[in-house]
């Protein structure tokens, strides 16, 4: 049986911010999905989100053959291809906004969350790094995929506090782990089994950051069956408590999965790079970078498209207007 999916999601800015520093990556072709949370001053964050969503879509457009056979940048442990890849993109970059805020001191400080989706026979790939989730849509609940990067989190889960208690916590908006802000990465990632029917949703936490699991279980559940209506549905809801942040929000649904003896994964975490896997990352970057300069220059040299002239459609006009006239002639005289 062929895998058969359909995904859609929407951005939008919210009713406080003047700049959307998210950024939300849909690739059907290759099934990668990804929702990014920028941050930074001056759009840095902006800049950071989308570095991270072209890098993915360089990577599994133009690079993934050789990056799954690049055994400098293995990881353990093996992970399926849609996953390996991923899990390398992001390292890649991370370590590219990484490079590009030591280079430039006005984005110094810049960085963004990431959570990604990888679809591949009857497996998704799960990985993640900061505060923006997945969520699995059970029959009764919305089961969570991932655990955020957070310090809040890291509190609840240390000193077991229930979501209420943990929700009170000075300084609950403060992530420990991000792309960008260090070197080097470690990534969160899971591998799951799905099947005819599953559906899932990621999202920034200008969505989950203003309302609980079960209040955004309530609103997919009223028009579970329209997944247009449930982006538009969850991002409306943010902007009616305020919209203070950029809200994110994608639904994937599985339509037809072929099976496969790829086993599930647990969650685990991808160790952070070592310094000689930093220097290949830098290789490859220099490699991708070259790309960007590439397709940039392509875009530069590529004609505009030439507007056509009133003369011309007047001309047109009159030649129909001529050929009609005959016709009629034509069809009188007999």
């Amino acid at each position: 049986m062929p895998l058969h999916f359909k995904v859609t999601g929407d951005t939008d800015v919210g009713l406080v911010r003047t700049a959307n520093e998210d950024c939300l990556h849909l690739d059907e072709k290759n099934r990668v999905f990804a929702v990014c949370d920028g941050m930074g001053g001056h759009q840095a964050g902006e800049v950071a989100s989308m570095m991270a969503a072209d890098i993915l879509d360089i990577i599994f457009n133009h690079f993934s053959s050789e990056v799954l056979q690049d055994q400098r940048l293995s990881i353990e442990p093996s992970l399926p291809a849609g996953g390996d890849i991923l899990v390398k993109a992001i390292r890649l970059a991370n370590r590219a906004i990484y490079n590009t805020a030591v280079e430039k001191p006005t984005l110094l400080g810049m960085g963004t969350t990431i959570v990604s989706l990888v679809l591949q026979d009857d497996v998704l790939s799960v990985a993640h790094v900061g505060d923006s989730r997945a969520y699995r849509v059970a029959e009764r609940t919305l089961e969570p995929l991932t655990v955020d990067h957070s310090w809040v989190a890291e509190i609840q889960q240390n000193q077991k506090l229930t979501e209420e208690e943990a929700a009170s916590v000075v300084g609950k908006n403060v992530i420990t782990r991000a792309l960008g802000v260090r070197e080097t990465v470690e990534v969160d990632y899971r591998l799951i089994k799905v099947k005819a029917g599953d559906k899932f949703m990621i999202c920034s936490d200008g969505l989950c950051g203003f309302a609980d699991d079960d209040e955004m279980f309530s609103v997919i559940h009223r028009v579970r069956n329209d997944n247009e209506r449930i982006v538009r549905s969850l991002i409306q809801m943010a902007n009616d408590r305020g919209g203070a942040d950029n809200v994110t929000v994608a639904v994937l649904e599985i339509i037809d999965a072929s099976e496969s003896d790829i086993e599930a994964v647990e969650r685990l975490t991808i160790r952070a790079e070592t310094p000689a896997e930093l220097e290949t990352e830098d290789a490859w970057l220099e490699k991708i970078n070259l790309f960007i300069t590439q397709r940039e220059e392509r875009s530069a040299h590529q004609p505009p498209g030439k507007p056509v002239k009133k003369s011309v459609i007047v001309l047109i006009f009159s030649l129909f207007v001529i050929i009609a006239a005959v016709i009629i002639y034509l069809s009188v005289a007999r």
